[in-house]
């Protein structure tokens, strides 16, 4: 399978679940708005969702797939194998130390760390509080979710991991429709959010089980011993854990500083979920498929390769993000409008809602860059640089959130973490270039600026077109109307970008087909090891 039918494999999974995503966050819109209650759930959720992106993605993604790979062209399946097992046991106790320290301590992770705006009101102190205690489970559950995720992505076998996410959101939903039938009221829904939660869990980790059973490996759990291999992914898992939760520490601590502001955390974390959606369709996608193949390739000695698996990585984020983030900014309230406006969600939530979701816009290509430049380094495993551009990045976003909100509240927020989204992805960029990791690509550059010319014409477009369709977009239409016209606006959009794209040459054809057929010699090797023909 060629680099770009991966990213489309991984990234159309990862959309289904971004799409029933939309639909939960328009489900809690409806039945939570940005009431307190709705602040207390999405506090209580961020903690275990952070040690999720810290102990899970971010380490095992960084730290587990180069070595699982290296595994698996030293001694083939059984050695992989033989890690497997030797890094479960290990994570499944250090994992359940971790669950339960955090259940007893979560009275004070909450007053310090996750809401200190909240520890003035007894009743949302102490609601948060449960609610966390019955959600951080999950972080076990989805940490060897992640672990087995990279074993079935070294593999090839992208499918499984990328969908078992979706679990997340049908659970929730379920829940959601569940609370609404029944007519329940905002605290008893985040009850049942708060179970669906470590329900869904479970569930992706049998997803994920059952997709390893069937790429050939059957994992046993053996009695945790720190063997050589153990502690070689420990020693990268450490800072690579921090450097891939560079995103969700930046939320977190936009989220304290927000905690003092009422509906303030429930207005960041609606804008959040937009964005993520072509964050996760394609900067995610790229992270893990590019993370796997370049070590492989490297493993392998296809050093040309390698660079030029990291060059049309880029490649392929700018050509999908330059013209998402403009039309983020354009259509930011319409967005808002058309997915949430209803029920307690008012025109003035649409109003706050909508001028974050644009301020992210602008970070956009910055977060998904960084998805694509990491792998550069983890497939080398080198963990501590990112981590040491993290630490400079979530101290700008800081500073910047706690000099901004005064100002401009919510809005402060938002734009301190796009600041600190592209001040992360400049660093790895010079680093990697600098260390001939990275191969400067006139051509490359070239068709960056056209693509810039295609969004910004695009752009024109949009703009165009809302000022004759403003009627048909405003809060007064129908759903169906604002629905419809904005998908016929996003279509023609995109139709005007990929054409004036092709046209001017900010893409190469004659690459696109070359992706498109050719195998990579890492993969054609990974083939032969797996019996592939």
């Amino acid at each position: 399978m060629s680099l770009v039918k991966k990213f489309v494999t991984v990234g159309g999974a990862t959309l289904g679940s971004r799409v029933f995503g939309f639909a939960r966050e328009t489900l809690m819109a409806a039945a939570l708005g940005t009431g307190p209650m709705a602040d207390v759930f999405y506090a209580a959720f961020r903690f275990p969702n952070l040690f999720r992106r810290l102990f899970a993605e971010g380490a095992f993604n960084a730290a587990f797939v180069p070595l699982f790979a290296k595994e698996i062209e030293a001694h083939g399946i059984d050695g992989a194998k033989r890690f497997s097992e030797e890094v479960f046991g290990v994570l499944f106790s250090v994992l359940f130390l971790i669950t339960v320290v955090m259940e007893l301590a979560m009275p004070l992770i909450v007053r310090w760390i996750i809401a200190p705006g909240f520890a003035d009101d007894a009743d949302k102190f102490d609601l948060t509080v449960r609610l966390a205690a019955v959600m951080f489970p999950y972080l076990m559950s989805m940490s060897l979710t992640a672990m087995m995720s990279g074993m079935l992505n070294s593999l090839h076998h992208f499918f499984a991991a990328a969908v078992a996410p979706i679990f997340l959101n049908l659970v929730m939903i379920s829940a959601l429709f569940y609370a609404i039938y029944f007519g329940a009221d905002p605290l008893a829904t985040a009850w049942y959010l708060s179970w669906s939660v470590l329900v869904a869990g479970v569930l992706q980790l049998l997803v994920v089980y059952i997709g390893v059973r069937h790429a050939g490996i059957n994992i046993g759990l053996r009695f945790p011993r720190f063997t050589p291999n153990v502690k070689r992914l420990l020693l990268l898992a450490v800072p690579a854990a921090i450097t891939g939760g560079v995103t969700q520490i930046n939320l977190v601590i936009g989220q304290a500083i927000a905690s003092g502001k009422e509906g303030a955390i429930a207005a960041l974390q609606y804008a959040d979920r937009i964005y993520q959606l072509p964050l996760g369709v394609v900067g995610v996608a790229v992270g893990i498929v590019l993370l796997p193949e370049l070590a492989r390739a490297l493993k392998s000695g296809h050093v040309k390769e390698a660079a030029n698996l990291q060059n049309r990585s880029i490649e392929f984020v700018l050509f999908l993000t330059l013209p998402a983030a403009v039309a983020i900014w354009l259509l930011s309230d319409d967005i808002i409008r058309v997915l949430y406006e209803r029920g307690a969600f008012t025109q003035n939530n649409t109003t706050l809602v909508g001028s974050i979701l644009a301020i992210f816009g602008l970070g956009l290509p910055g977060f998904v860059l960084i998805k694509a430049l990491q792998p550069g380094f983890y497939a080398r495993e080198d963990t501590k640089s990112p981590m040491r551009f993290t630490a400079v990045a979530v101290f700008v976003n800081s500073a910047l959130s706690i000099l901004l909100f005064p100002i401009l509240h919510e809005r402060g927020i938002a734009l301190a973490e796009a600041v600190a989204g592209w001040l992360n992805a400049v660093q790895l960029f010079v680093t990697l270039y600098r260390r001939g990791h990275l191969t400067w690509e006139w051509a490359l550059a070239r068709r960056t600026v056209l693509l810039l010319v295609a969004s910004g014409v695009m752009g024109g477009v949009i703009v165009y077109l809302l000022h004759r369709w403003e009627p048909l977009l405003s809060s007064g239409s129908t759903l169906l109307t604002k629905t419809g016209t904005l998908a016929l606006l996003i279509l023609v959009a995109m139709v005007v970008y990929f054409v004036v794209a092709f046209v001017i040459g900010g893409v190469d054809l004659a690459m696109v087909r070359r992706n498109l057929n050719r195998k990579r010699p890492a993969e054609s090797s990974a083939e032969a090891i797996n019996g592939e023909p």
